[in-house]
């Protein structure tokens, strides 16, 4: 199993940031050993943009304007800290697999920069999911609705190091899908996920959400179906289809959270 020499954690702190956020970062390595570091990073950038979210979220509650307003604005927050780039996949992979065209022409269909019936269609109900279920939880406390902004950000990167675990193949020679392909080893992959899930469901404990712990594992699950589909249709994974799996794994999180 190769190992990653302290010298690279910034680097792959940086490239998380540089190629997952629109926050300002430097990054200056662009090779599989940064990447390996970045995907194995994804789950912070996660909690960044979860704690912007939630923070926002929150601050509107406090200012009177309700649940739903709130829950809008918190889920518009990542979506503009990561220049719609998730949602973006999401509703190109949707386009592609929904296109019933063999794999050289779905991913042709993925890479125009329109949006088609599918991808819309896709976009809507996660989006509205995603209020719906936010909205939902900031109706029983702040705290609530705060920690599941956090747990679904952090969950839906999470998905991303999954999907970057070796033996998962590019479906492309280029792109950032091809960058990050397969370069995190299994075994960090589960002691990444190992250590989201057993703070997700301390802090989840404590915030009274007592499913943070199957929010967290059903939203990889998820993530996990959406790639192996992916797998059988393009031959492998691209950027667009990280995107989709970060998206389904946030929003299946949320909807989990619900739950009683």
């Amino acid at each position: 199993m190769p190992s990653m020499p302290d010298s690279l954690l910034p680097h792959g702190v940086r490239f998380a940031f540089g190629t997952l956020t629109v926050i300002p970062v430097r990054v200056s390595r662009w090779d599989r050993d940064a990447a390996r570091g970045g995907m194995l990073c994804a789950p912070l950038v996660g909690l960044v943009v979860g704690g912007c979210a939630a923070a926002v979220g929150g601050g509107l509650l406090a200012l009177g304007t309700g649940a739903m307003v709130a829950s809008v604005a918190a889920v518009a927050v990542p979506a503009v800290l990561t220049r719609g780039l998730h949602l973006d996949g999401l509703a190109d992979t949707a386009d592609g697999l929904g296109s019933g065209k063999p794999a050289d022409d779905a991913l042709r269909i993925m890479k125009q920069s329109d949006i088609g019936p599918f991808g819309v269609l896709t976009l809507v109900f996660v989006l509205l999911g995603q209020v719906a279920a936010v909205a939902r939880l900031y109706e029983e406390s702040w705290v609530r609705g705060g920690f599941a902004v956090v747990l679904s950000a952090v969950v839906a990167r999470l998905a991303l190091t999954f999907a970057a675990r070796a033996g998962v193949p590019a479906a492309r020679p280029e792109g950032l899908g091809a960058a990050v392909a397969g370069v995190v080893p299994v075994r960090w992959v589960w002691g990444v996920g190992g250590a989201v899930g057993v703070l997700a469901a301390a802090v989840g404990w404590w915030a009274g959400v007592f499913t943070a712990l199957p929010a967290a594992v059903l939203g990889v699950g998820a993530a996990e179906l959406l790639l192996r589909r992916c797998r059988e249709r393009f031959g492998g994974v691209t950027g667009d289809v990280f995107g989709g799996v970060a998206e389904v794994a946030g929003v299946v999180s949320l909807v989990v959270m619900t739950v009683g």
